[in-house]
């Protein structure tokens, strides 16, 4: 993979953390090429990786075996059409991190049996500890398979989907997951303080508690709930604050609020499929 020409079209967050991740992990600059449309940050992109970068799409799509597609949602079909010659002379892997846009509706605004790999990563991505998922469509071999799950594995882990459909599953769970727990976090510690505890001390017990739960889970083969009985002693303390939790039905909450994004993700593929 190291050797392969990778073409970013669209030089934001979530390209630069892709980039600095295959950086790292060995690739090399000159086969990486950016087209930004923005000035400062083609300057950025180049002085702080010293990848190739251009303002013309098709120039970058004509060197590139894979071309990640890294536009905003809204203007991925234009950008798409405008790659649609290149990208059926050049047979290239087409990879595509615009949260929404169905498979389908990119491979006609390409206009061809494109292979195309569709993925939903996760703003931890950008720090490194990014959870993806990816969807491969028929036209995709399995090299190509291995290739983009190497490239997304520069941010964290990857994983597959057969149905495309789980992809709005995804997007609920773990692409919208980390602002569940930032809002967990935000309230534990507005609790914190409301009981007395320093503002700065308050974040840091959260912050560092937050941390080390998550390392405990990823560290350990057995489930959550095992791993909560086993800190919960009977007639504890913790006991009853998750007696709280548990008559307010959070259960419940969390299902119900999963089940609202999961529908609002359906709802942005058909409008961003049915843009004119």
């Amino acid at each position: 993979m190291k050797d392969i020409p990778i073409a970013f079209v669209g030089g934001g967050n979530m390209a630069r953390s892709l980039i600095g991740g295959l950086l790292a992990g060995g690739s090399h600059p000159d086969h990486l090429w950016v087209a930004e449309p923005n000035a400062g940050q083609r300057e950025l992109l180049r002085s702080r990786f010293g990848v190739h970068t251009s303002v013309d799409n098709r120039d970058i799509a004509a060197k590139a075996d894979v071309i990640v597609l890294a536009v905003k949602p809204q203007v991925l079909r234009s950008v798409a059409e405008e790659l649609a010659e290149t990208v059926r002379a050049r047979k290239p892997l087409v990879i595509s991190i615009a949260a929404g846009v169905r498979e389908p509706d990119l491979r006609r605004w390409l206009n061809g049996e494109v292979a195309i790999v569709r993925t939903m990563p996760n703003t931890p991505a950008m720090v490194g500890s990014g959870a993806t998922a990816l969807f491969a469509n028929p036209w995709v071999d399995d090299s190509q398979r291995q290739l983009a799950e190497s490239i997304l594995r520069a941010v964290g882990l990857t994983v597959w989907v057969e149905n495309e459909e789980l992809l709005d599953v995804v997007t609920a769970l773990s692409g919208s997951g980390p602002a569940y727990f930032f809002l967990l976090m935000e309230t534990l510690e507005q609790a914190g303080i409301q009981l007395g505890l320093d503002a700065e001390l308050a974040r840091l017990l959260t912050l560092q508690t937050a941390f080390g739960a998550a390392k405990m889970a990823l560290e350990s083969t057995e489930a959550a709930a095992t791993l909560r009985a086993r800190v919960t002693s009977p007639g504890g303390t913790t006991e009853r604050a998750i007696g709280v939790f548990q008559a307010g039905h959070l259960d419940t909450l969390v299902a119900q609020a999963l089940e609202a994004a999961h529908q609002r993700s359906r709802e942005l593929g058909d409008l961003l499929g049915g843009q004119s």
